[in-house]
């Protein structure tokens, strides 16, 4: 089971991220403390470290450092009520690899986690398959059979969130919240639908009758697989 340390001393917001991340089956050890997680990792080496900034016996930019030492390979994400400029440099020169501003949501969260777990887990060849559609990661291009398919930067990312998240549920908000973390453009969600479309008219053979990007009533999208793919 894949192991993740949580070192968050706001009480609430520890519960929520504890609760969140083992119901989509993680093995999270949850301190409030500096001190509580150094006794944490006497015993277990977690693949993934999701970090409060500001605790009460300590910087947890110098646990950051600590860390980074000691387990070169492991990813660590930053919690944090401070969100400037500074604040984000002074982390990555820690060692951390990713950052989120409080408040955040605990979707966008989970789909980081996951999407961090499905790199390690499995290493992504440079092409895959998916359907009659043809992919290439490391060029940023696409193909329908031997046709290739033309992406905006937003039609590709949003492409590659359901390819990393296929036969899941991604609701409007989490698509939103997502798109926009990825690089700070923000993306109303009203204008989700219209990108959608765009997608399958590129990627479907009929995009009045999708077979790859389906809609859940009253949920939000699915990529699956068909049958006959």
């Amino acid at each position: 089971m894949n192991e993740i340390l949580l070192l968050e001393d706001e009480q609430s917001v520890n519960r929520g991220i504890c609760f969140t991340l083992e119901k989509a089956g993680y093995q999270v050890y949850a301190c409030v403390s500096i001190e509580e997680a150094r006794q944490v990792l006497k015993k277990h080496q977690p693949q993934m470290y999701i970090c409060d900034l500001t605790l009460p016996d300590g910087n947890g930019l110098d646990f950051i450092k600590d860390v980074r030492q000691a387990q070169n390979n492991s990813y660590i994400l930053c919690l944090t009520a401070l969100d400037s400029e500074m604040d984000f440099v002074m982390g990555y020169g820690a060692g951390a690899d990713d950052y989120m501003a409080k408040p955040f949501s605990l979707s966008v969260l989970t789909l980081k986690v996951q999407a961090y777990f499905g790199r390690a887990q499995k290493s992504f060849s440079s092409e895959i398959m998916f359907g009659r559609i043809r992919v290439n990661r490391d060029e940023m291009r696409a193909w329908k059979e031997t046709e290739e398919i033309f992406f905006t930067k937003t039609e590709w990312r949003l492409w590659l969130l359901f390819l990393d998240h296929p036969n899941q549920i991604l609701s409007k908000n989490q698509i939103v919240e997502q798109l926009f973390d990825a690089e700070g453009d923000c993306v109303e969600e009203n204008t989700i639908a219209v990108m959608i479309r765009r997608l399958r008219e590129k990627i479907e053979e009929d995009p009045a009758r999708p077979q790859y990007i389906k809609n859940v009533r009253g949920m939000g999208y699915i990529l699956r697989k068909t049958s006959d793919m």
